[in-house]
């Protein structure tokens, strides 16, 4: 199952897209986690990095 964000958590910090080993996730127009689902490898390297745990993986 690819990468959930909860928008309502994400401080945007980007730390989740440096860590992402196929680029599945960038800033949204809010500057907001997204992941492209098409992409995501649910490898959770994203969910470990985020520091207020916005992302979930399972």
């Amino acid at each position: 199952m690819p990468a959930v964000i909860d928008k309502d958590l994400c401080i945007g910090c980007g730390a989740c897209t440096g860590v992402c080993p196929v680029e599945a996730l960038s800033l949204d127009d809010d500057g907001k986690s997204e992941c492209n689902t098409d992409l995501c490898i649910s490898c959770g390297a994203c969910a470990g990095t985020c520091p207020v745990e916005a992302i979930t993986v399972e």
